[in-house]
């Protein structure tokens, strides 16, 4: 497939975030209004999960089906990448029979790996290092709710994780202000944070690292948290649990935020944890509706990758 591009990190959707965003409202609008809208029919998409998965599996399984597609789910144990067949091989055989790939691994080397290898658009459905369709959905109800993103402050309250390194990248290429509260070590990745910033600064805002999640909460406009303990954490739970602890987000950091402000959480949420049942049921939360939209916003993905709308 000449020309074909991929999905593996928020970086690759820098030049087009703002028309994948208006895809995004016009595919849901359409789904909304019950209108047919089928640019994948006859299309099919292979998905290889690594990692469990509700909201990635469903959201593209739906997704696939909606824009008259199919999807296919392969687990470790469907495919002889568990049984030692390589990333590229796999790559390659895929990309005869299928017109896309999504791929949820453990490692964003065999994510690189597959998309060198495979000749059809490969998605990155969660990495170690980034989760950029949950980011393009994040951004998506921002929008929604607050009908703009250049300027606002974001201010994540937690791990550096995955899902804080796209959000990073994200909030930089739009122009928002974004600050990251996380305890000392659990910082997101430098190189990507490296990556934000320059970013950042040709848009104009913000990217601040701290310690208190209260200066961070500070006058935003959406508070975002996210899990202490990632899939492949398990060893260090009680650690995190301990550590991460001040950076709950509560009614006490919600009072701090903007009085308009929205909550987010990208789920699984371990209630109690690193949110509370007031503030993620409370009115401020559109942790359901950014669940939702993870559907509309992996459609404009299909949509654009796949079918190059």
């Amino acid at each position: 497939m000449a020309g074909k591009r991929d999905l593996v990190s928020m970086l690759d959707v820098r030049e087009d975030l703002v028309g994948l965003l208006e895809l995004a409202g016009k595919i849901k609008n359409r789904t909304k209004a019950g209108e047919p809208y089928e640019p994948l029919r006859g299309k099919s998409l292979a998905m290889l999960f690594e990692k469990a998965s509700t909201r990635t599996r469903v959201s593209f399984e739906v997704g696939m089906t909606q824009l008259g597609g199919h999807a296919l789910f392969l687990s470790p144990n469907d495919l002889q990448i568990g049984r030692g067949e390589t990333i590229a091989d796999t790559a390659r055989v895929l990309s005869r029979y299928v017109d896309g790939i999504m791929y949820r691994a453990f490692r964003r080397d065999n994510v690189r790996e597959l998309a060198a290898n495979a000749t059809v658009p490969v998605i990155n459905g969660l990495d170690d290092k980034e989760h950029p369709c949950q980011v393009v959905a994040d951004l998506f109800t921002i929008h929604e709710r607050r009908g703009r993103l250049k300027g606002l402050r974001l201010a994540y309250v937690g791990d550096g994780n995955n899902v804080c390194n796209s959000l990073l990248l994200g909030t930089a290429i739009v122009g928002m202000h974004m600050a990251v509260a996380c305890p000392s070590g659990y910082e997101p990745d430098p190189e990507l944070l490296a990556q934000a910033r320059r970013l950042s600064k040709e848009t104009g805002s913000s990217l601040d690292i701290m310690r208190d999640p209260a200066a961070a909460a500070k006058r935003a406009d959406v508070l975002y948290t996210d899990v202490w303990v990632s899939m492949g954490q398990e060893k260090e739970k009680e650690e995190r649990e301990k550590l991460f602890r001040p950076y709950q987000l509560n009614e006490k950091l919600v009072t701090l935020a903007n009085e308009d402000a929205i909550v987010m959480h990208c789920l699984p949420a371990h209630r109690g944890l690193e949110i509370t049942d007031d503030v993620i049921d409370g009115p401020r939360s559109v942790v359901f509706d950014q669940a939702e939209n993870r559907l509309h916003a992996q459609k404009a993905i299909l949509a654009r990758f796949i079918a190059g709308v």
